[in-house]
This record gives structure tokens, sequence and C-alpha cells, in this order.
């Protein structure tokens, strides 16, 4: 049995909490940020407010109290907006312990300075590190729908431990090092979503949603590797897999900010990281441009695919 505290009831959260509780091997506790989120949960046993209609087990604990949650569990599962993990750890930071093991779960850059999860966590705090990643919608998850993800550290001993407490008949839990593919992965095919959400919107067809996802994840293997990420991991779960699914299902929030271009999704904040951190490496990506004119920019979304469509021919 392990002592896992997951930090932020969200709907990811919620759902990561729920098939851990599934099965009934570890003890668990869910840390909302909010008290009255915390005790809206406690009185309905439910997550109205992000995951409703799946019931929260009694033997789930519940608290809105963060140094106590990570003080009295040796994994913390983060599931926090990449925009607040930096805070959370911070917080956290007094009460951690060389043995605990932190897990993102958290998709996304952080804004002005385009830092990866794990760079955020090891700037306020040295700690046992590792990254989840893959094509994972909350509500399926919660649902113990057949679900492979990946998580990835460069501890292998917390790896093979992480593996063994996540695994169960519904979830399979793939391992590897590559700590900067897996996080670049589900960062990068947010924005690519937002993409193949305009090209949904405008009803462009199939071809078109096939090419976009296709060179989107050229661009997301070129920023990648030249982050230092290895190939054959944007091949995967955390790429490939992440992407099509956020591309193509109809539960994809940032599929849906594409579409709708009005709500805040982690593709919108990571746009901006992601065009600054391929600016610094000296990359192009005219698909993450075009989404920045579109959000950034004023530029209409008819407009972005005129000129994506209209670039110098090149070899692929």
């Amino acid at each position: 049995m392990s002592r896992i505290a997951i930090l932020g009831a969200g709907a990811w959260g919620t759902a990561l909490a729920l098939s851990l509780a599934h099965q009934k091997r570890h003890e668990l506790t869910l840390w909302a940020h909010t008290p009255s989120h915390a005790e809206a949960m406690l009185a309905t046993r439910e997550n109205t407010k992000f995951l409703p209609g799946f019931a929260l087990p009694e033997d789930l604990h519940i608290t809105h109290d963060l140094q106590q949650a990570a003080q009295d569990h040796d994994i913390l599962l983060s599931v926090t907006p990449s925009e607040f993990l930096g805070d959370t750890v911070r917080a956290i930071a007094p009460v951690l312990r060389p043995d605990h093991i932190f897990v993102s779960a958290s998709k996304g850059l952080e804004n002005g300075t385009y830092r990866r999860m794990s760079e955020v966590v090891a700037s306020v705090a040295p700690i046992r590190f590792a990254t989840l990643g893959g094509p994972s919608f909350a509500k399926e998850v919660a649902a113990n729908l057949p679900t492979a993800i990946v998580l990835a550290s460069s501890d292998a001993d917390a790896a093979q431990q992480l593996q063994r407490d996540f695994s169960s008949e519904s979830l399979r839990v793939y391992v590897n090092d590559d700590v900067i593919g897996v996080e670049l992965g589900g960062a990068l095919k947010n924005v690519i979503a937002l993409a193949a959400g305009v090209v949904a919107g405008l009803e462009l067809g199939s071809n078109a949603s096939a090419a976009l996802i296709t060179r989107g994840m050229a661009e997301m293997t070129r920023l990648a590797v030249a982050s230092g990420a290895k190939p054959e991991t944007m091949a995967g779960l955390a790429g490939y897999g992440d992407l099509v699914l956020t591309c193509t299902g109809s539960l994809s929030r940032n599929r849906t900010v594409g579409v709708e271009l009005g709500k805040v999704a982690e593709g919108v904040r990571s746009t901006g990281a992601a065009l600054g951190l391929a600016s610094r490496l000296g990359l192009e990506m005219p698909i993450t441009r075009e989404m920045y004119a579109i959000l950034h920019e004023d530029r209409t979304p008819q407009e972005a695919i005129r000129l994506l469509m209209t670039r110098p021919g090149r070899s692929e």
C-alpha cells in the first residue's frame, strides 16, 4: 500500500483519485484549493463542480490543508494547472522529505520563462520527480475505461514503484526516462489541438484535419528533439497518442476552444510559451505562430489558414 496525495481536485485530479481508489490498496487524500470546494465534496461525495456523476468513495479522504496532505503522504501527484504549479511546490516546500516522489500531471509550459514543469519544481526544491502523459480523457479514466499512459522519470526506482502503484485492469502504465519528451508532448499537443479546433470550426474537411495533425506532429517533434527529447517518445503515447486524442476527441477542451475561441485552456496559455521556446532555439513553427496570431494579434482563422497554405514549397 502506498500513501498518495492528489494535489488538485479538478476533473483530471478527481479522475486519477478515482482510478487509484478503485484498486482498494492505497491510502488516498484529494486536496482541493478552496475550503468551499472541499466541503462540498465532503457533503455530497461527488465533485459536482468539475466531474459530476462519479461517486467519491468513503475511504478517499478530502482536505483543503495542502501542507498536511503533503506531509502525511509519500507520493505527491500534482494535478494543478501548470500556471499554479510553482506556487503549489513553494507552499509544500517546508514539509518535503528526501523520500517524497513528486509526480506532475500538469501539461503546460511556464509563461515568460518557457520552463517545463520539472524545471519549475527543481527551481524550488530538489525532489524525486516523475511526469505523467499520454492520451487520457478524465471522464473515461474515472469510468474505468481502458486507458494507456506513460510515466517518465530519471529515477528508475521511482518509475518502477509508480508503475506498480498506478497500474490496474483499466489503466496500463508504461515507463521511460525521457522526462523532456513526455513533458513537451503534453504541452505542445494542446497548441496543435487549438488549431485542429479551428479547422473543425471552419468545416475545412478531413483532408485538412489529417494534414494539420501530421504537420503539427512534425512541429512538436522538432521542438522537443531540439530541447533534448528522444524522437521515439514523440512517436509514442506522450506524443502521437495524446495529440490524436486531443485533436479528434469530442471531450477535448483544447479542441473546443479552437472551435469557439472563447474559453481559457492550457493550449491558450502554452501557445506563447511554445513560440518563445522555439524562437530561443532558432526553430520555425508555422502552425504555432498562426495560432498565436489568432489568439493575440486579431488574425482571423481564415487568414491564418490561407497563410499556412501559401507558404513556400519545401521537402517534408
